[in-house]
């Protein structure tokens, strides 16, 4: 649950200066009891330990809402080698820190098991704020999300970034699922934590904007009628950043694997190349609906990789895996041209043959019961 106050990462060349765009990536994770996989709250202990992991600096260990969630942010990264890198560096300080704490770090879009009585925040006046005013929410909070930042070279181009990925959103959304389970019972959702954070004000898929300029009025208006109190409390699926020169895509549960998360990442990038491209040329905006792309956003959510997904650009319903294979095939001269398809296209046919988190976390459950999924959530989180 990103409550606005990480240190986003990916500022860096753009996709018109001839370079790869830099990339950045946040991810949150949960503190769990290692027998009865209830969340902890031991963030404190946590990022004291790991902060003094020689390999890790302390600006990139964040807290979140909660006392039992930690968040890890990258620094700028131009290779998705580097991605990967830092990511299973933070991850391996973290879960070490977390085994000295007697935690696991889990790596899930949700906590699979709940206390009944609500989870502690942490001691923050802005955290202090966030749950006065959104009171039972709060403590519905325990929810891990990714998000990738991608340079842009300036605000307009970022928000003909943002205009051309709303009809991708539901395809991340499927591919990322990694949350089927919420206080021990299966919700029937693969993403449910794509349900908890739309409950949340100023979510979902963003709107269509006409420049730039309308972004900053519409954002200035919510500021302005104390909707909200600063531009972090933009829970869209996808935004500018408001400290960085990025765009940021944040519709994806948190990955059970450091390598999913690069894949991802990768996805990202030349999504943001390949539109940005597009908006140069000048061709125009698909045309799909509000109501259409919600729609499709909580399909997605709702059976994941598992059943059908809605086409970009006519909205009708396809099967899942030959939609995936069509953002392939849009994206492959670009991923081609950074040199990812290698990092890239071997994992998402891996994750339509095995199935995405929420799928293997259901298999295990099934398989090994409640011990068993605890530990394959830890096991997984701090994988090579």
């Amino acid at each position: 649950m990103d409550t606005g106050t990480g240190a986003a990462r990916g500022g860096g060349p753009g996709p018109d200066t001839g370079a790869a765009p830099t990339v950045g990536v946040e991810e949150e994770y949960l503190l769990l009891d290692p027998e009865s996989g209830l969340p902890l709250p031991r963030v404190d202990e946590v990022r004291k330990v790991a902060g003094l992991h020689p390999a890790v600096h302390h600006s990139e260990l964040q807290n979140e809402l909660l006392k039992a969630q930690v968040e890890v942010a990258t620094p700028v990264c131009q290779e998705l080698s580097e991605v990967g890198g830092h990511l299973l560096r933070l991850r391996h300080a973290l879960a070490a820190a977390a085994e000295s704490a007697d935690c696991r770090l889990a790596a899930c879009g949700t906590a699979p098991y709940a206390p009944t009585t609500p989870p502690e925040i942490v001691d923050d006046p802005r955290y202090h704020s966030i749950r006065r005013i959104v009171s039972r929410l709060a403590d519905e909070a325990m929810i891990n999300g990714m998000h990738v930042h991608v340079a842009i070279p300036d605000p307009q181009t970022g928000v003909e970034v943002l205009n051309r990925m709303r009809p991708w959103m539901p395809v991340f959304i499927a591919l990322a699922a990694n949350s089927p389970l919420w206080y021990g019972i299966d919700t029937g959702y693969a993403s449910w934590r794509t349900v908890v954070f739309g409950r949340w004000p100023i979510s979902g898929i963003p709107p269509l904007f006409a420049d730039a300029e309308d972004y900053e009025r519409r954002i200035d208006h919510l500021l302005e009628a104390r909707l909200i109190r600063d531009r972090g409390q933009v829970y869209w699926q996808a935004r500018l950043s408001a400290k960085f020169p990025t765009v940021e895509l944040r519709a994806m549960d948190v990955q059970l694997r450091a390598d999913e998360a690069v894949m991802l990442a990768g996805l990202v990038r030349a999504l943001v190349v390949t539109v940005t491209r597009e908006a140069a040329a000048g061709r125009p905006v698909g045309g799909r609906t509000p109501e259409s792309l919600e729609g499709a956003g909580w399909h997605a959510a709702r059976y994941g990789l598992d059943d059908t997904l809605h086409d970009a650009a006519t909205g009708l319903s396809r099967p899942a895996a030959d939609l995936v294979h069509g953002m392939l095939e849009y994206l492959a001269p670009v991923l081609e041209e950074l040199g990812d398809t290698r990092a890239v296209v071997p994992l998402v046919e891996r994750l339509l043959r095995e199935g995405n988190g929420a799928g293997r976390q259901r298999r295990h459950l099934s398989e090994g019961g409640r011990a068993g999924l605890v530990a394959m959530i830890a096991a997984e989180s701090a994988a090579a």
